[in-house]
C-alpha cells in the first residue's frame, strides 16, 4: 500500500515546496519519490504482462512509465538549477501529478461501476 501512496504524497509535497519557495526541499522529496515509482511501475508492468493485457491495465502500464520519465527529467532539471526552478522542471512536476490522478481514475472506475450495480435493500 505504501509503495503506492508515498510516491503520490512526496510529488504532492514537491508541488507544495515549490509553492513555498522551499526549492532544496522539492528536490529532495522528488528524489525520495523516484525509487518508489520507479518499483511501482514494474509491478505494474509486471501485472500486465502476466494478466490478460486489457486496454485499461495498459493505459496504466503508460502512466506509471511517463511518471517515472517526468521524475527523472524533474530531478535532472532542477540539479543544475542555481537560483529557482526553471520552467521544465514545474511542468514536468504538473505532468507527474496529472499522471498520478489518471492512474487514480483508472484504478476508481471499476469501483464506481461496482457500486452502481448496487440495489437498495427492499423493506
Amino acid at each position: 500500500m505504501a509503495r503506492r501512496i508515498l510516491p503520490v504524497v512526496l510529488a504532492a509535497a514537491a508541488q507544495l515546496a515549490d509553492w513555498l519557495g522551499a526549492h532544496g526541499l522539492a528536490r529532495d522529496a522528488l528524489l525520495a519519490a523516484l525509487p518508489f515509482a520507479a518499483v511501482g511501475a514494474l509491478v505494474v508492468f509486471g501485472e500486465f504482462v502476466d494478466s490478460s493485457r486489457e486496454g485499461r491495465a495498459a493505459l496504466q502500464v503508460a502512466c506509471s512509465g511517463g511518471i517515472v520519465a517526468f521524475l527523472v527529467l524533474s530531478c535532472a532539471v532542477r540539479s543544475n538549477a542555481v537560483h529557482g526552478v526553471p520552467p521544465l522542471g514545474v511542468s514536468s512536476l504538473a505532468a507527474v501529478l496529472v499522471l498520478f490522478a489518471v492512474k487514480g481514475l483508472l484504478a476508481a472506475g471499476p469501483l464506481a461501476r461496482r457500486a452502481g450495480q448496487f440495489s437498495p435493500v427492499k423493506p
